[in-house]
This record gives structure tokens, sequence and C-alpha cells, in this order.
């Protein structure tokens, strides 16, 4: 590179180099996403769900839930059934 065009380069103005709009560009393409994505995250926001147990029968985990009940039921707690003949 010679003189005349290392000097014709320092005498431009910072926003005449390619350089720095790529420098500056980057981040803000980011800050621009992040904005974007946070307004559809609360633009299309879940409803929350009523998770209450109305009935066990209806719900299609009931094995899960009386498994996890039974699991956490100290043994002596537990009912023995009992052992009907037809």
């Amino acid at each position: 590179m010679s003189v005349a065009n290392l000097s014709s380069d320092l005498a431009k103005p910072w926003w005449k180099h390619g350089m720095v709009w790529m420098v500056i560009l980057g981040p803000l393409a980011v800050v621009i996403a992040g904005i974007a994505t946070a307004y559809i995250a609360i633009q299309n926001a879940d409803v929350v769900l009523d998770t209450r147990i109305q009935s066990t029968e209806a719900l299609p985990h009931t094995p899960s839930l009386a498994a996890r009940n039974h699991a956490a039921t100290p043994d002596q707690d537990v009912p023995v059934p009992s052992m009907k003949k037809p």
C-alpha cells in the first residue's frame, strides 16, 4: 500500500469505513432480534391451565398419579386390598 492510499484512508470520516459498520451492525442485529423475540413471546403467551384434579377417573394420567401418591405414602398407611372371590 502506498503512502498516498494510506493518507486518503486516514482522511475519511469514521462512517465511511466499511469495517466500522460491520462492527456496529452485528450487535445491533442481535439487540433487534432480542426485542422481536420478546415481543413475539409476550403477544403469543400461552393461557395458564387449571391443573387441579376434579376427577381422577377422567384423567388419562391417573395411573401415574396413583403411583406417585402410593410411593409417597408410608407403608403403614396403605390400605390392604381385600381378596374378593366372584
